[in-house]
């Protein structure tokens, strides 16, 4: 009918899905029809969440207590040991008014951008980049602003890079270390670079630190905000249970920052979520408020898986692959493989790649295209030795009849 306004607005009808999410739904739904998928494509860990966390939990349903709203921005004990555990993993001291409990990491990143962000207002976001930052920025009227890396600089933006892309609207930085997807991990020099770069233009930093145990080799576990006094209160930090603790269906994140802009993020969540869920917030008050044994050996797994999921990948005739630092994905360059004939398809880009290895072996990858990176691929290796190993070598049989 004229004159009859769009159905759904403007700014939804742009949003592209997760692509990640995407991936993961397509290999669960071949599986329940039967099929025999590999899945790469969740970053999500195989492992149950620690039985003592579990335990926390199921002893918090029980009490009624439990089963009420907290204050929106999260239950003050949770607050306080947050405080606690930042200060003994990453050095940032800071207090439990600078603290707010989110639904999750993304939801952290959400609340960030819209304390943060005006209509207009730039966001440089190194590439290749989690799906959901530039997307999240956008929904609130971010400019995202797309710096590419590779591997001469293993994965890195430098100053020069960043300031090449600089304008009079530069507002935020997204910065995200140990990477996904590429697993790089800056060190204290190439930190410190990035952070005098920001503070000296006064753009806030947004240090997504999702990742921060799962580092490997020498890597360091460094927070730029504890690290740098330069930044002053020019930076949030965002987290969460997910990774580290294999908690990733309880649903709690956070975000650290100044407390103006940790007020302003806890009164937008008042009117849109409220609390998240009581009983999730009491497993992740057991989970930051105890030890790192299981986290430790988390993290053993993910080293081995790490190391032969690269090697295996490098076995391919047209794949390379750097050895991640961090987190717990490869991200090999399949440029080597595009233009050639596969079974009978060629394929053009790392996308119809992705799509021809779910098609013909049955693994599901994620295309390099969600990450703003054509030309490559990304594999979890959270998940278990003998599907990693099944999944490669699939990979590796396929690939083999490249001509």
């Amino acid at each position: 009918m004229e004159g009859t306004k769009n159905r759904v607005s403007k700014r939804l009808s742009e949003l592209q899905p997760s692509a990640t999410l995407a991936v993961d739904a397509r290999a669960k739904a071949l599986k329940a029809a039967g099929e025999n998928v590999i899945g790469f494509g969740a970053g999500e860990p195989d492992f149950p969440t620690p039985d003592a966390i579990v335990e926390f939990a199921v002893a918090a349903c029980r009490d009624p207590k439990n089963h009420r709203y907290t204050p929106a921005g999260g239950l003050p004990e949770l607050r306080q040991a947050i405080v606690a555990k930042t200060k003994r993993d990453s050095g940032l001291e800071i207090t439990a008014d600078q603290v707010m409990i989110t639904n999750g990491g993304k939801h952290a990143i959400a609340n960030a951008f819209a304390a943060l962000l005006d209509p207009g207002d730039e966001v440089i976001i190194p590439a290749p980049f989690w799906t959901t930052y530039p997307e999240s920025a956008a929904l609130v009227g971010g400019v995202p602003v797309i710096v590419a890396t590779d591997e001469s600089t293993g994965f890195k933006a430098t100053p020069d890079m960043l300031e090449a892309v600089r304008t009079p609207n530069t507002k935020l930085l997204v910065f995200c270390s140990p990477s996904n997807p590429t697993g790089a991990v800056y060190t204290a020099e190439e930190m410190d670079a990035v952070a005098a770069w920001a503070a000296e233009h006064g753009i806030w930093v947004m240090a997504d630190e999702i990742y921060e145990h799962l580092i490997y080799d020498d890597a360091e576990l460094i927070s730029m905000p504890a690290r740098s006094a330069a930044l002053g209160d020019h930076w949030v930090v965002v987290n969460g249970v997910a990774k580290t603790y294999a908690m990733t269906g309880w649903r709690v994140g956070w975000i650290i920052g100044p407390k103006d802009v940790i007020a302003a993020a806890t009164n937008l969540q008042s009117q849109i979520t409220s609390n998240v869920a009581d009983v999730s917030q009491q497993a992740a008050l057991a989970a930051v408020s105890g030890d790192l044994t299981a986290v430790a050996a988390m993290r053993e797994a993910f080293d081995r898986r790490r190391k032969l999921m690269t090697n295996m990948l490098n076995e391919i005739d047209g794949v390379t692959c750097l050895l991640p630092k961090g987190a717990f994905y490869c991200f090999p360059n399949v440029t080597g493989l595009l233009s050639k004939n596969i079974r009978g398809r060629v394929c053009t880009s790392s996308a119809e790649l992705a799509e021809l290895c779910i098609d013909e072996v049955k693994v599901a990858v994620v295309p390099g295209e969600a990450f703003g990176a054509p030309g490559y691929l990304r594999l979890s290796y959270a998940l278990g030795d003998d599907d990693l190993v099944e999944g490669v070598t699939r990979l590796q049989q396929l690939f083999a009849d490249a001509q």
